[in-house]
């Protein structure tokens, strides 16, 4: 159980206390409510690019890295197509420098040319060495157009080609800045030793007079329902054939999506699931082999992908699969898998609760999902799935109609 305390700031911003007298650290988490989603098509890349610009100096303070670390402070940061999460963690008598530092960048960045020039070169170089100069790097520049064709999710974080980023100007950039980067758009997590009554006048002190700015939110275009299959052939440069099957799925905040989640669980974690045994041990088809939801928060995606062993042919392969998916949507799921998947869902989190670090992220998404306190109430939620669930889940996702299908074909 992750004990804390909310309180919302006059300008919108909420901040989430987790007390750890255990630990002499203390862990400030700053989820950003703004991802790829939130992207103008015709300029894509830039929740990514942010990530980066965030630590090229703020108004008052030229460099984020100096001073954290001398007050023995690490930090790190990710984007994805729903939010960007910044984190840092210090000794917690240190914990002012923290706020000091998030604070200023909430407040402004320097914004210049050369720190967007700087960055920009950077991020052109990970997309071109990550996406575009890596075997099988552009799978998901691929198979997110192919799924998606009215939502945001149709990109990836890193954008939808270079030149968007190559295009971006410092009043593009400014503009997106005060939109999303601001005390009513983000959720402030401190974990760790403190003390909410140190805390929450901190809080006051360095990010209460930073002005709300974000406005209000529109809804993201909604994804039609797939009415027919649809695929995309591609050749590359690779060792091995693979193949990608993504279907339409529920969000993060449905309902179903923690049997929709343990269905996937079922069919592929561990060496015990449905598609290692079948496909990789006994028919000996593929060398590797997952399927997965995305748990976005918006309608998501459950993706099957596999590399196939040389000389197998790319029908016989795809047929396998699609028995296996017709299987678990025909018939109830032993007691025993369900089970399984279950207590691997348990250690995954209770593991990530061993470090303060995920217990304040858990609490951050939490909290922008509705309740913090789901961050505790997430397992109840898993332990109360049945068989009929699971059942049904892949009676919805798994249908021929409602599926994407990327046949990723070696050259050689």
């Amino acid at each position: 159980m992750i004990q804390f305390t909310k309180h919302v700031l006059s300008n919108g911003l909420p901040l989430i206390v987790h007390e750890d007298p255990s630990t002499p650290l203390a862990t400030v988490n700053l989820l950003y409510k703004v991802g790829a989603r939130d992207e103008d098509p015709s300029r894509t890349g830039f929740a990514h690019l942010f990530e980066h610009l965030m630590f090229g100096g703020s108004v008052n303070i030229p460099e984020y890295d100096g001073p954290l670390q001398i007050a023995g402070g690490d930090n790190n940061a990710f984007t994805n197509n729903d939010i960007t999460n910044y984190y840092c963690t210090l000794p917690a008598n240190n914990l002012e420098t923290a706020f000091w530092l998030e604070s200023d960048r909430m407040l402004s960045l320097a914004f210049s040319e050369k720190s967007l020039e700087v960055q920009r070169q950077v991020v052109i170089e990970e997309f071109k060495q990550r996406y575009l100069n890596q075997p099988y790097g552009d799978v998901w520049l691929l198979l997110r157009p192919l799924a998606y064709k009215n939502h945001p999710y149709q990109w990836a974080t890193i954008g939808k080609e270079v030149a968007h980023i190559e295009q971006a100007t410092l009043e593009d950039v400014r503009e997106f800045f005060y939109r999303y980067y601001a005390p009513d758009n983000a959720i402030l997590v401190v974990a760790g030793g403190v003390k909410k009554d140190d805390v929450l006048p901190l809080a006051e002190k360095w990010f209460g007079s930073i002005k709300r700015s974000m406005g209000e939110r529109h809804p993201y275009p909604s994804e039609p329902e797939q009415q027919e299959a649809r695929e995309l052939t591609v050749h590359r440069d690779i060792p091995f054939d693979s193949i990608y099957i993504a279907y339409h799925a529920c969000a993060r905040t449905d309902a179903e999506f923690y049997a929709t989640d343990l269905m996937t669980d079922v069919l592929s974690r561990g060496k015990s699931s449905r598609l290692y045994n079948q496909l990789v041990k006994e028919k000996k088809l593929f060398s590797d082999i997952s399927a997965y939801l995305t748990g976005d928060f918006d309608k998501g995606l459950v993706v099957v992908e596999g590399k196939l062993i040389k000389g197998i042919a790319m029908d016989e392969a795809e047929n396998a699969i699609y028995q296996e998916l017709q299987r678990i949507a025909d018939e109830l799921v032993s007691e025993s898998e369900l089970d399984r998947a279950k207590n691997k869902v348990e250690s995954t989190i209770e593991f990530s609760e061993t470090d303060l670090s995920g217990r304040a992220l858990a609490l951050a998404i939490a909290d922008y999902m509705g309740d913090a306190n789901l961050a505790n109430t997430e397992m109840k939620l898993y332990a109360a799935v049945k068989r009929e669930d699971i059942l049904h889940a892949a009676k919805s996702v798994f249908r021929k109609e409602n599926s994407s299908v990327l046949h990723y074909l070696s050259m050689n």
